[in-house]
């Protein structure tokens, strides 16, 4: 077991001259330039928290349009999406669906081996109401595979799933409403099984990478199939089920939404206004207190980011919310933990108040483990606790890390 803490922070601290320093100047600049970007990704509908959500409403990208993103289009210039479908399939809840579609993209091209199996694929999995796209997009692309990045596209073959209930894969939105079967973590690891082993026949994964949601589903992978991959990478999430803050968030929201009448049983005309008002306080606890001090100083600040995360929300399909947060509750890695063989590397912010470092989880979990290393990089004034996430450049240097590891040579850097 390895545990290192790394900090991002100046060694010389955020410094307390009271005047007008050329450091607190550059640091007023690097606030003002943060909401900027926090604005403009929550008008996007590009990236929200594991615990947030991502649009996933938007035109298929296939279906590209004036409407769609630039981000969505450059995605689609590079990756190769199609979908999976799995007939009368049925649920752990034992409810079934006549066909269930898998939304997938893929970067990269298939090495074989001297057996002639695949032996470079890497799995890659979002988070709560994220899909590929978010994953696709030139923020995710420049740090982690672009050339030379730590999952260089011209040496693995990258697989994005949209998972159950998300994007363009099937979900309640389709249709179906409350009526959709209850779907839960194991679903959505069994169905992402699925489309590895029998759509693209690919029998052993080189790694996983996984974020929030998405981290959660690889501590399930490593338990669930053992010897089907070298190396797992869960990045903000935890080996145990959910509970605590992490559970009362999720009740909250879940509450507020089915208890709202303009919910009316999940045949809604406009968004309730329960889930609207759960999720503002949803997002503030997503960031971290650092975070949000240095990047709303003022009331005006604070007006920019409600309204970017009222339009946002607005967006979501309550539906759909409703179920991806629910469907965490069959989440219990802890029990299984000694049966992981494959190379384990969690990735945790200490500034992650969703997944608390004082806790000390991963602390009690990693010994259970054949392989295990742990990092909880230190947060900053300007690091977004949980959302640190959809900052890849902040943490890409310890996906290196992992691939090294599994024995990857580092690629040739880009010039």
């Amino acid at each position: 077991m390895i545990r290192v803490i790394r900090s991002m922070s100046n060694p010389r601290g955020l410094g307390c001259r009271p005047h007008r320093s050329k450091e607190n100047v550059m640091k007023s600049q690097r606030a003002r330039t943060a909401i900027r970007v926090l604005v403009g990704v929550l008008l996007s509908g590009t990236v929200l928290s594991g615990p947030g959500f991502a649009q996933s409403n938007s035109p298929p990208p296939a279906a590209a349009s004036e409407s769609t993103s630039p981000w969505d289009r450059q995605a689609n210039a590079a990756a190769v999406q199609a979908d999976a479908s799995f007939e009368n399939y049925k649920f752990r809840s034992e409810e079934t669906l006549p066909r269930v579609k898998i939304h997938y993209a893929t970067l990269g091209t298939p090495h074989r081996n001297a057996q002639g199996e695949i032996d470079n694929a890497v799995l890659v999995l979002h988070w709560t109401g994220a899909d590929s796209r978010v994953l696709l997009n030139p923020t995710y692309t420049k740090a982690l595979f672009d050339p030379g990045r730590p999952l260089d596209a011209s040496r693995y073959y990258l697989i994005f799933a949209d998972s159950v209930g998300h994007g363009q894969s099937s979900k309640p939105s389709d249709g179906l409403k409350a009526k959709f079967p209850n779907y839960g973590y194991g679903d959505i690891v069994d169905l992402q099984h699925k489309l590895i082993t029998e759509t693209l026949g690919i029998k052993h994964l080189h790694a996983i990478l996984g974020m929030s949601m998405g981290g959660m589903n690889a501590w399930q992978w490593a338990e669930a199939y053992p010897d089907m991959m070298d190396g797992v990478m869960p990045v903000v999430s935890l080996p145990i089920k959910v509970s605590g803050r992490n559970l009362l968030w999720r009740r909250l929201v879940v509450d507020a939404i089915r208890s709202d009448p303009e919910w009316k049983n999940g045949d809604y005309t406009q968004p309730p206004r329960g889930w609207l008002q759960s999720y503002g306080v949803l997002r503030m606890m997503i960031d971290s207190v650092s975070h949000l001090q240095e990047t709303i100083p003022d009331n005006a600040a604070a007006d920019r980011f409600l309204d970017a995360t009222r339009k946002q929300v607005a967006q979501t399909d309550t539906n759909d919310v409703l179920y991806s947060i629910k469907s965490s509750f069959d989440y219990d890695p802890g029990p299984g933990l000694s049966s992981i063989k494959a190379k384990l590397f969690a990735l945790n912010f200490s500034d992650d108040a969703f997944n608390p470092d004082e806790l000390h989880i991963l602390q009690n979990a990693m010994p259970k483990l054949k392989q295990g290393r742990y990092v909880v990089q230190a947060g900053t004034a300007t690091s977004p606790g949980h959302l640190t996430m959809t900052r890849p450049d902040l943490w890409a240097q310890h996906v290196g890390e992992f691939m090294r590891w599994l024995g990857d040579t580092p690629p040739t850097a880009r010039k």
